[in-house]
């Protein structure tokens, strides 16, 4: 990572026990990070979004920033749901690369065509870059009504662009054309806020380092464990202070994950019963309905109540640097006990904000809002500081504490390596049908008479019909 004279500031870092880097604001260069500050708009229900310029001249949509999907792409049709669209024919300088892509989210999907076109950021990285860029064609459940944003901006890794790895990601190209640091941080603020409100809780996407006004304290790194989603590990789950004693794997079946595209805090099926159960025993509500906890009623309090303290914490432990050590982040029920708009005159009704997941256990804005987030894809690590934004009522509702022991967990809590990249799931296949074919051949030539065996001739053809390759296409 290449830091310009005058760009850096020492910060203690109290998990590697010496100075570590943080990048300051540059006023006069490529990154003037103040500038980039509060350049977001959204709320957890919705998402955060990014104004951004796309092609010649420029014509401007709101971007939803996604740190779990890895292509850029924004709406090139008119849509219902969507207030404004990226016409190509309008920009002289966009290309068509005339490759179909399709990408498939938890909820929603799209299907568009790859294309390149400059963009600028007004509150971003100062300059025009040329970016891939897919136009959505066709939708379905992505756009939703009332949303203010007209595309994805997806910020992770390359193993998960679609059509391929070979697509060059937004950030990607950022850090090889504006020759930026490999690092880029987060900061969304709507602690406490009604969520689907305005639209303008507000927050931050710091392009290339780290903001030292969006973040108090420290900042803790856990390692990324592997390089597709923001996959991190995690040790433990605590409610209340009281440990919900699972097996460590149990939480990052199949993977754990940071992803600001995701608005709740998601958990596999076993860890979110147990937490549910928790939660119940530790509250002061004696009887709750069922439906408060799936998500398919709302809780209501006379509006002069606050709720929250009825509620207790929940923590959650990330592995350490150093991995004998741990760190949790703590959220209060101010961040997952979530109050909505509009419903009734004396009554505010709150959903609740984590619900179940059968893949995955997602970090998503529900715990995010509490954090500046820092995704160091230099040194392979995502941090975590407490927010300056994240309070209510003028109290912090999240909180960061360690180091701790791991002594009373496994030393690895990540299930056994899968293939994630397309690639490699090619060259399985391929090596399975190579091994078929070789032991199909070694049986043939057991089982055939030494008087039958003959040398193949340019006649001898293989009848693609029995290619295992093929029938595992199928």
């Amino acid at each position: 990572v290449v830091l310009r004279p005058g760009s850096v500031s020492r910060q203690q870092d109290p998990l590697a026990g010496e100075d570590g880097l943080a990048l300051a604001s540059d006023p006069v260069g490529t990154l003037n990070f103040l500038a980039m500050v509060e350049n977001l708009q959204g709320d957890s229900g919705r998402g955060y979004y990014l104004e951004m310029l796309i092609g010649t001249p420029p014509q401007a949509l709101n971007i939803l920033v996604d740190t779990g999907s890895s292509n850029f792409a924004v709406a090139g049709v008119p849509d219902p749901d969507v207030t404004s669209y990226f016409n190509t024919e309008l920009s002289s300088t966009y290309k068509s690369q005339g490759i179909d892509v399709t990408v498939k989210y938890s909820q929603g999907s799209w299907t568009g065509v790859l294309g390149t076109d400059v963009i600028t950021m007004p509150k971003g990285i100062d300059g025009s870059y040329v970016i891939n860029i897919a136009t959505i064609l066709e939708s379905e459940n992505f756009f939703l009504p009332g949303v203010k944003w007209h595309g994805i901006l997806g910020l992770a890794y390359d193993a998960l662009a679609k059509p391929s790895s070979s697509v060059e990601t937004f950030f990607d190209s950022l850090v090889r054309q504006a020759k930026i640091p490999n690092i880029f941080s987060l900061q969304m603020c709507g602690a406490g806020l009604p969520v689907s409100g305005s639209g303008t809780n507000g927050g931050s996407l710091i392009l290339g380092g780290i903001e030292p006004s969006l973040y108090k304290g420290d900042i803790w790194y856990t390692p990324i464990k592997e390089e597709w989603y923001y996959q991190v590990e995690i040790l433990k789950l605590e409610v209340g202070g009281l440990n919900l004693e699972l097996d460590c794997r149990e939480y990052n079946a199949d993977k754990a994950i940071v992803d600001s595209g995701t608005t709740l805090l998601r958990l596999p099926q076993k860890v979110f019963s147990a937490v549910v159960q928790a939660i119940a025993r530790t509250s002061l509500i004696q009887e709750f309905s069922s439906g408060f906890w799936t998500g398919s009623q709302l809780a209501c309090w006379d509006k002069t109540e606050r709720p929250w303290s009825l509620f207790p914490k929940l923590s959650i432990y990330l592995r350490d640097e150093n991995a004998s050590r741990s760190f949790r982040i703590s959220i209060l029920p101010q961040l997952y006990i979530q109050p909505i708009l509009g419903i009734g005159e004396n009554l505010q009704c709150y959903r609740f904000g984590i619900s179940s997941s059968t893949n995955a256990l997602v970090i998503g804005a529900t715990v995010m809002e509490g954090f500046y987030v820092i995704f160091d894809r230099a040194q392979r690590r995502v941090g975590f500081a407490v927010s300056p934004c994240a309070e209510v009522d003028g109290a912090p509702v999240s909180e960061i504490e360690g180091p701790f022991t791991t002594a009373d967990v496994a030393s690895n809590c990540v299930s056994s390596v899968s293939f994630h990249e397309p690639v490699l799931w090619i060259a399985s296949y391929a090596l399975m049908s190579l091994c078929g074919i070789i032991l199909l051949v070694l049986i043939i030539l057991l089982l055939i008479p030494p008087r039958c065996q003959h040398r193949y001739t340019d006649n001898d053809v293989v009848n693609d019909e029995s290619s295992l390759v093929r029938h595992r296409w199928k």
